[in-house]
């Protein structure tokens, strides 16, 4: 889990926020951004402050103006943590532990590949890593990347078949730092 710094320093919400619009993805209420015209998609994963953080809806439109059609979707259901609360007793009803975060973003997959789109990718931060950990194990998303994460066990990580431990120990020598006095 995050310290509670993450928790300490939130967002102000805005639901006006970022150059996309909000609509519904797959019955599932989402800030989009791009076209959907596009063969390539990103979902990305809030933290627990929800999809109305508007460096997360910045970050989603420079994503989209790369080309990819971008979907943040409010898998917190308007619900998202706020300073006022406490974070454990938040926690349970708002779990992506349950793999429920991960089941509810099945009909917003479903939906782009209706659209045409035929790669998809997933970033999850925080509380949302957990998310894309569990889609990671599905056929439907291209690539996962994981952004201050929490709540992930090394369950989570034995799907990845693509960097196995002896390619990851290479990895390591590869881009080990280089200290020189120049």
């Amino acid at each position: 889990m995050s310290g509670h710094q993450c928790c300490d320093n939130p967002p102000t919400l805005s639901a006006s926020s970022g150059n996309g619009r909000v609509e519904d993805v797959g019955g599932v209420k989402s800030y989009v951004s791009g076209f959907i015209d596009s063969n390539a998609a990103v979902l990305l994963v809030s933290d627990v402050f929800g999809y109305e953080a508007p460096n997360l809806r910045k970050l989603g439109d420079k994503v989209a103006a790369a080309g990819f059609y971008v979907v943040i979707p409010d898998l917190l259901y308007g619900d998202p943590y706020s300073t006022g609360q406490e974070f454990f007793s938040w926690l349970p009803s708002h779990s992506p532990v349950r793999d429920k975060g991960a089941e509810d973003t099945k009909p917003i997959i479903s939906h782009l590949k209706s659209k045409g789109i035929s790669a998809i990718g997933a970033a999850g931060f925080c509380w949302g890593a957990k998310v894309v950990a569990q889609l990671a194990k599905t056929d439907d998303i291209k690539a996962v990347v994981m952004l201050h994460p929490s709540l992930i066990s090394l369950d989570d990580i034995k799907v990845d078949q693509m960097s196995p431990p002896e390619l990851v120990r290479q990895f390591k020598d590869v881009v080990k730092p280089e200290v020189r006095i120049l």
